[in-house]
């Protein structure tokens, strides 16, 4: 079992939130932990983005309790009559709808005050929750700060050697059919999950002029990367749904996709190591020369077998995706060959690589 930094920022947050109700003298101090084990954010950018939103919406709930249970009482009907407004205004206003569970929690803790001093009591609990959300504000802020570069890379490396492994596996006709289709189905998850990760790692801001160019190349990098890694799934999910028909290809033609797909793989593997300095220069010209005039040997050769008069057009047409697929994951890998060899030939001073050794959750 792994614990996340976001686990212990968790209950870091809800420590200090303890310590920080006990300071200001506020009762009971549970709800500003409460508050704040809602309020913890995965990244810095989204603590500033959600803390402005968050005391929003909790006033907003906190106002509405109040004036509801001044006009109509505490019952319970009355209690949930205002939660659904509550929720109405905070979608209406275009808040995080991350926001309403704690707006619902403030609602609850509002309306639930002494109907003696009420006034005094929801307003005391307000604060308590404002302070819950504070902790976690300042913890977002200055512990465990996130490491998006390093995550975000390991998680394309594992996922591209993955997918690299299951498509050599398939094209050697190696691969044990349910447990490819099982990990297809694990590896399109693991894309949703790049996904976010990259879009956490876009959030991020930097805050001085020279890394924030250096920050926007990487993250046009890192686009491709995803992008690439992608389009390696789609081949391999292709290669996957047509392994009979690619199977029942002329040998010289399955030699052929063989050939290339070890190129790629092995080209795509290259400039993932380029990127940590595993590997200093880009590919010899015989490499790429080689990996372009396998394109337009397998292109050729599956032209001509269109054109052989044994050849179901049907069962020929069924395998054309494919080859496309085959020939978009080239050209997404000459792409990112670019972006990786523009990175480090222009403006050295500002850009920098920090990927840690080892991947830490």
């Amino acid at each position: 079992m792994k614990l996340g930094a976001r686990i212990f920022k968790t209950g870091l947050a809800i420590i200090l939130s303890f310590h920080l109700a006990i300071w200001f003298e506020l009762e009971p101090p549970m709800f500003a932990a409460l508050a704040a084990a809602f309020a913890i954010q995965p990244s810095i950018y989204r603590t500033f983005q959600t803390i402005l939103d968050q005391i929003q919406a909790n006033f907003i709930g906190a106002v509405l309790g109040i004036i509801f249970v001044m006009t109509f009482g505490h019952e319970p009907f009355v209690v949930g009559l205002v939660v659904v407004v509550a929720i109405a205004i905070i979608l209406k206003v275009k808040l995080e709808s991350s926001t309403i569970p704690l707006a619902i929690v403030t609602i609850i803790v509002v309306m639930e005050s002494p109907s003696e001093s009420f006034i005094e009591f929801s307003v005391s609990r307000f604060v308590l929750i404002m302070v819950g959300v504070l902790a976690a504000f300042i913890v977002n802020l200055v512990f465990i700060p996130p490491r998006y570069e390093t995550k975000l890379y390991y998680k394309i490396q594992k996922a591209s050697e993955d997918i690299m492994q299951w498509t050599m596996l398939l094209i050697r006709k190696d691969s044990d059919h349910r447990m490819l289709k099982k990990d297809i189905t694990r590896l399109e998850e693991q894309m949703v999950q790049l996904e976010n990760l990259y879009i956490l790692y876009k959030e991020e801001r930097n805050y001085f002029l020279k890394n924030k160019y250096a920050k926007a190349r990487k993250v046009v990098l890192f686009r491709q990367m995803v992008i690439t890694t992608q389009k390696a799934l789609f081949v391999l999910k292709n290669l996957e749904r047509r392994s009979d028909e690619m199977h029942s290809l002329p040998e010289e033609l399955q030699k052929k996709i063989e050939s290339q797909l070890d190129q790629l793989t092995n080209y795509h593997d290259r400039i993932l190591l380029r990127y940590v300095g595993k590997v200093t220069s880009q590919p010899a010209e015989e490499i790429i020369n080689g990996i372009n005039q396998g394109k337009i040997e397998l292109t050729t050769l599956f032209v001509q077998l269109y054109e052989q008069e044994n050849t179901d057009q049907h069962q020929w047409i069924h395998t054309l995706p494919m080859f496309s697929q085959i020939i978009e994951y080239q050209e997404q890998l000459e792409h990112l060959d670019n972006l990786v060899d523009s990175f480090f030939s222009y403006h050295k001073d500002e850009n920098y690589v920090r990927i840690q050794k080892s991947e830490e959750e």
